[in-house]
């Protein structure tokens, strides 16, 4: 098993599940989350097909993957290595700003920009570089195969609940879920500063906040792959669910006092979305997973 997926007793419990919660550590995967499935399998791929140079636009967590790979690449491959150019946002997170600037070098390099995505595809449209973008690139889906093959080594999963920006990682697990004859419920958890997906799956009208989420990895308000995640949802019998700040922040305080864990806010994310289904009366015949998506 590449991530722990343990069982949280104490927070069932407190948050009124009366059937076993399971939370699948990603935030412990070498790469920091689970873009780590993703992005080196990306990577290996373009590199096979002869791309020498990469860039990606990234909240934190898909840049200090693709780093990682990049120079475990370049260690074994020093007389031909790869080149990655990373664009970021002038209001990423500072912790992860500190990760991906640890592993710039020579052949990785940084740039803050207002316009990170349209920089990206800009490198690759005049053909600079191969963009790494996961919300348009099924490459992206076959990363997650592993993830999916994880999950269900709990017995009679019923549902997973996964912050969600692109709904890349939802589409695939639901994928892979057919694949493998089974069909728990997928629910995507988004925040009230970003929610095109859940838009496009609710009927009705959701709350925006006028200030930005404290999750802020949920930035992908293009959402290329909403009507193939909000099947994935209709098909499953899951839902979208919106969370808050205070939301997320009571999550993240009730991980520490009942399972003694510090998880991120936009992992706690995953949490809020079942919080909210449970009080909503939803049903659950079988173990329910929350995925921790990453520090």
């Amino acid at each position: 098993m590449l991530t722990p997926q343990p069982q949280a007793k104490q927070l069932a419990r407190s948050l009124g599940l009366n059937t076993e919660l399971y939370l699948k550590r990603e935030d412990l995967h070498p790469h920091g989350s689970h873009k780590g499935r993703s992005i080196p399998l990306m990577i290996t791929k373009y590199a096979k097909s002869g791309w020498t140079d990469f860039c990606i636009s990234s909240s934190g967590n898909a840049a200090i993957s693709a780093a990682i790979t990049i120079n475990e690449y370049n260690a074994k491959h020093k007389k031909s290595p790869l080149n990655l150019k990373i664009f970021v946002g002038k209001n990423i997170d500072k912790n992860k700003l500190k990760i991906i600037k640890n592993l710039t070098n020579k052949n990785i390099l940084l740039e803050k920009t207002a316009v990170p995505k349209q920089t990206a595809f800009q490198m690759e449209k005049y053909g600079k570089a191969k963009n790494l973008r996961q919300s348009a690139d099924d490459t992206a889906l076959l990363g997650y195969a592993s993830l999916a093959r994880e999950l269900v080594k709990i017995k009679n999963l019923s549902a997973v609940f996964i912050p969600t920006s692109s709904g890349t990682a939802a589409q695939a697990l639901h994928q892979e879920f057919t694949k493998l004859n089974l069909n728990p419920q997928i629910h995507i958890v988004q925040t009230e500063s970003c929610h095109p997906i859940a838009d496009v799956f609710h009927l009705f009208t959701i709350k925006t906040a006028s200030t930005a989420s404290i999750a802020g990895a949920i930035v992908d308000k293009v959402a290329r792959r909403r009507d193939k995640v909000a099947e994935a949802l209709k098909t499953s019998k899951g839902n979208a669910w919106v969370c808050g700040n205070k939301e997320i922040k009571s999550v993240m305080m009730l991980a520490k006092k009942t399972e003694k864990i510090t998880i991120s806010s936009n992992s706690a994310l995953a949490v809020a979305g079942l919080a909210q289904a449970i009080k909503n009366n939803w049903h659950f015949n079988g173990p329910v997973v929350c995925i921790l998506t990453g520090r």
